[in-house]
């Protein structure tokens, strides 16, 4: 099948290799999943200069024209200069159809050029993620950049309904284009000894948690639950570290469960694929989620969860994890006990994470590209 759309300048501003979660996974699979499907498709990442060292080192340089543009992701006023002006001179001059912002942010005016952008969640215009500056910042160009965009994409329904009652956007302007699931593992996992060694867990089960560190991830419920679980649990949260690390820290000193508790910080795709093989469970007890990769990523891997119950998980999990009200940590106690080591439900995971792909999302994707450009000649 020929792609309608000839050219695509995707926008990855926000791009700090290893340290950008979510969205990074998110560009690394879509440019490999629309450069599969629609061979025909010339593509153009416009980024900074480490993410451009980063992905040409990965071999992006033969799917994508990777250029690097003077800013990066940590220098915030030359980011935005390079976001609102430069990204769009480069689509101009790159021939683009349209520009695809991937991260919420984008250009707040596109005059002349087709424009889409994947908002992936109102998070922290809910709860306290960043400083109020940075929020108050991020709110006024992500309302901006999405009213004037000509097609938007949500990666789940639950987002894009949490997202038009914050900005006040139609439903129908959304395109609901769920993320994929490729193959695991992405790396061979690193030894066992030296990486029990590096976390600190010598014996006993792992309750894996993955995600940044952070008010709203909600970590410290899974402290709270510690003197609920079993005594042989450790709790693991892998994840870069922000301030409210230390506030994990002091929490799990308080309640004497500081010996159960490890901080790693930043892992390799290697720690990290070892990680899911060394995990009896994987506990999410996050607040809010756009969509909530990691627990399809351990759905896939075979390891049992126990989540939150909040839409937007029950919209990717279905009924395969144990479900706890991210308020109540006996609860989370008791759903992370019942999931440790539960075969049926991990056999239950692994069907359920099959369903999605990489390559239906570059299918919706197309789907709003198209849109994009229909709306774009109206």
């Amino acid at each position: 099948m020929s792609a309608p759309v000839q050219s695509v300048a995707l926008n990855a501003m926000f791009l700090a290799p290893g340290d950008s979660g979510g969205p990074e996974t998110y560009l690394r699979e879509l440019v490999r999943a629309l450069a599969a499907e629609y061979p025909s498709l010339r593509l153009t990442v416009l980024t900074t200069g480490a993410g451009s060292r980063a992905l040409v080192a990965d071999g992006f340089g033969e799917l994508a024209d990777v250029r690097a543009l003077p800013a990066e992701e940590y220098r915030r006023v030359r980011r935005q200069f390079a976001e609102q002006l430069l990204v769009q001179v480069h689509a101009r001059r790159s021939r683009s159809s349209l520009l695809h912002s991937l991260a919420s942010t984008g250009p707040i005016r596109t005059p002349g050029l087709a424009s889409v952008v994947t908002l992936h969640d109102v998070t922290f215009m809910r709860m306290p993620t960043f400083g109020r500056v940075t929020s108050w910042g991020m709110t006024q160009v992500v309302k901006r950049a999405a009213r004037d965009a000509d097609s938007l994409i949500a990666v789940s329904r639950a987002a894009r309904d949490e997202i038009c009652a914050a900005l006040g956007l139609d439903p129908g302007a959304f395109t609901v284009v769920p993320h994929g699931m490729g193959p695991v593992p992405h790396a061979a996992p690193a030894p066992e000894p030296a990486f029990r060694e590096r976390i600190g867990v010598a014996e006993g089960r792992v309750a894996v948690c993955v995600a940044a560190l952070r008010p709203h991830k909600n970590q410290e419920l899974l402290i709270r639950a510690l003197p609920e679980l079993p005594a042989d649990v450790t709790v693991v949260l892998a994840g870069r570290h922000e301030e409210y690390a230390e506030r994990l820290r002091e929490l799990a000193s308080a309640l004497g469960v500081d010996g159960r508790v490890r901080l790693t910080g930043y892992l390799s795709d290697a720690e990290l694929e070892r990680l899911w093989l060394l995990a009896s469970c994987a506990a999410f007890p996050t607040r809010a989620e756009g969509f909530g990769l990691p627990v399809l990523e351990a759905m896939a891997r075979g390891v049992p969860v126990a989540c939150s119950d909040i839409p937007v998980l029950r919209e990717v999990a279905g009924e395969v994890p144990r479900y706890f009200d991210p308020t109540d940590s006996s609860a989370a106690a008791a759903a992370v006990t019942a999931a440790l080591g539960d075969a049926e439900r991990a056999r239950m995971g692994v069907a359920r994470a099959a369903d999605f792909s990489w390559a239906e999302a570059a299918r919706g994707t197309m789907e709003a590209y198209e849109r994009a450009l229909s709306s774009a000649r109206t």
